[in-house]
């Protein structure tokens, strides 16, 4: 069928209520910049999940990054958007407007370069994120070893992302199928979500970040609802294989174990995050426990939209004590974050 076609169907569809979820910081984004939702039927909703980890991340660790900053002969270091994420009094920003020693990076491998100049001084890379980012950290470490750095440290909000479906479907979010996230799928292959798929009777669509890669992904989506399908079907070939990738499961499977993970507005979830193994915990700048997530403002609803049990205007603070100059929830952060995309959009 011709694209056209396809979004023909979308935006005529008039079959049963279609709930649909992506999963995928980028896709929240790409789908907002490509005016996705403006071509879909008032039949089918499209949903952002818990898919942007800055998003995810519990203000406890935010705290933790903001205590090291003000510590004697310690750097923070981290990506530009989780400076201003809200931790339960203030964020990483405010915190280096008093003193705070924070360093923006585009690449945690930038600390390797601080690490060697400064050999006195004690670098933590904020390390958050998914499945994606998670074989980065490991190259860190490989190369923070052949060098004999001991002034690199890690503070982990690392997550997996089927722990966090798992919580969705068992918690009541009324999803009919998921876009599965190609980043992730790019690193685990398509199969990581057959359990899923299996488990919850439901459909993954593997999806790229273009216009049309969406809109293909989605029409095949909502086929698989249609007719009942319950798999995880690939439409991101030309980037995502079939099985994952033995060589970064290794470098994973070398540092880090499954453990428990907290994520923001959602709770302790198991085997949801990744944690330094043992032999390596001296590279660790006291990642365990860090599960209390306060909220700065009792009002925010980030919990439940990304469990697409709300959606960002139906937040009080949205629009109004919560924009993107002053973010008042994680979800208005960063440009992967929900609100931040409903509120540009």
């Amino acid at each position: 069928m011709e694209i056209s076609q396809l979004v023909d169907f979308l935006r005529n569809y008039n079959g049963k209520k279609i709930r649909l979820m992506e999963v995928c910081g980028s896709h929240t984004h790409a789908i907002a910049v490509h005016g996705i939702r403006d071509i879909l039927s008032p039949q089918i909703e499209l949903l952002s999940g818990p898919g942007c980890p800055v998003c995810v991340t519990p203000t406890a660790y935010i705290d933790r990054l903001i205590e090291l900053s003000l510590e004697a002969d310690t750097t923070v270091v981290t990506f530009g958007d989780l400076l201003r994420v809200p931790g339960s009094r203030e964020s990483l920003n405010e915190a280096k407007g008093r003193g705070g020693s924070v360093e923006m990076v585009y690449s945690p491998m930038d600390v390797i370069e601080l690490a060697k100049n400064n050999p006195c001084r004690k670098y933590v890379f904020a390390a958050v994120g998914f499945e994606t980012t998670a074989p980065v950290y490991t190259l860190l470490l490989d190369n923070a070893i052949a060098q004999g750095l001991d002034n690199i440290r890690l503070l982990t909000a690392l997550k997996t992302m089927p722990g966090a479906i798992s919580y969705l479907c068992d918690n009541g979010a009324e999803i009919d199928g998921f876009i599965a996230p190609g980043h992730v799928c790019a690193v685990t292959g398509a199969d990581y979500f057959n359990q899923l798929a299996e488990k919850y009777q439901l459909p993954f669509a593997v999806s790229g970040f273009g216009a049309k890669e969406l809109v293909i992904a989605i029409y095949g989506l909502v086929q698989m609802v249609i007719n009942h399908e319950n798999i995880v079907k690939n439409f991101y070939t030309s980037v995502v294989d079939k099985d994952n990738n033995p060589i970064i499961e290794e470098q994973l499977k070398k540092y880090f174990i499954i453990s428990e993970a907290s994520w923001r507005g959602m709770g302790i979830i198991p085997d949801s995050g990744l944690l330094l193994r043992e032999e390596y915990k001296h590279f660790d700048a006291g990642s365990a426990g860090l599960n209390v997530d306060n909220k700065k403002n009792k009002a925010c609803r980030c919990g439940e939209i990304l469990m697409g049990k709300a959606k960002p205007a139906d937040c009080p603070l949205f629009g109004k004590v919560c924009t993107p100059s002053s973010p008042a929830g994680a979800c208005m952060v960063s440009e992967e974050g929900s609100c931040f995309n409903a509120w540009i959009k």
